[in-house]
């Protein structure tokens, strides 16, 4: 229950912006930031404000000309987005946290089981939709795999007319290169077939609705994932897809999970 006892601890009133980083988030993620180069012109703004201002476009929602005048340019910003979208670096960021925050309250680094579901999500004019007949969505859809805490594991975007069974394979793929420990996932009825089950060695256990269920009740394990959505969405950039290409919206999904990361081992810390 949220009652001002509970909430001094989230407080971020003594920031500039709410998105900044504190002293204590900036030095969990300093070491895996690029550092100066020894040669060449030095950098004009340090690593933290390009690190602040990605974050304010993040949560703020706002284009990258529209960001305010006391951090980076905009040009200067988008620039250094598309090195780290190029390097992989939230996704490599995510990696460790999640490791750090899975070992911080005693679990295996390297989750056994996970949890699998997409979000299909609205694009605005300039992208090219496709549309979900499924959930009857014209955008693009956002597919994840968590861990059973709800820690975001493995981030996909990828068009709306992609069926749910043919999304999970590259998933459930590329979970074996980051999390190669992970011996169970947890899915819904869409993700019931021959495809899914032969895409990787997970086992694959499908959650199915409850006899006689009317409207929305929460099911065991599947309403960790549906949980995770509704955190990052909490991000205006993510309340629909502004991208023009899917590489940008997976980083900005990794960007997201990657905050969520990063101030739940700030405040423990």
């Amino acid at each position: 229950m949220w009652t001002p006892t509970t909430r001094r601890p989230h407080s971020r009133d003594d920031l500039r912006y709410p998105s900044d980083l504190t002293d204590g988030e900036w030095e969990i993620i300093a070491p895996f930031l690029p550092q100066p180069a020894r040669t060449g012109r030095p950098r004009a703004w340090p690593m933290r404000e390009i690190i602040n201002a990605i974050l304010y476009v993040l949560r703020a929602g706002c284009a990258w000309r529209r960001l305010p005048k006391d951090v980076p340019p905009g040009s200067t910003v988008y620039g250094w987005f598309l090195r780290f979208r190029r390097e992989h670096l939230f996704e490599a960021l995510n990696h460790h946290l999640v490791i750090l925050d899975r070992e911080r309250v005693r679990r295996e680094a390297n989750p056994p089981a996970a949890v699998i579901n997409s979000q299909g999500v609205k694009t605005i004019e300039a992208v090219d939709p496709s549309y979900d007949a499924g959930k009857k969505i014209k955008g693009r859809k956002r597919h994840a795999m968590v861990d059973t805490n709800g820690r975001g594991l493995v981030l996909h975007a990828h068009p709306a007319d992609i069926q749910d069974r043919d999304g999970a394979v590259p998933l459930l793929q590329a979970s074996r290169r980051s999390f190669p420990f992970i011996e169970l996932a947890f899915v819904d009825s869409a993700y019931n077939a021959r495809r899914v089950e032969d895409a990787t060695c997970i086992a694959i256990e499908v959650v199915k609705k409850i006899a006689g269920q009317v409207g929305f009740q929460v099911l065991p394990r599947r309403w960790v994932v549906e949980r995770f959505f509704a955190w990052i969405n909490r991000n205006r950039r993510l309340a629909k897809d502004f991208e023009a290409s899917v590489a940008s919206a997976t980083t900005f999904l990794y960007a997201a999970s990657v905050i969520l990361l990063i101030r739940r081992l700030a405040r423990s810390s």
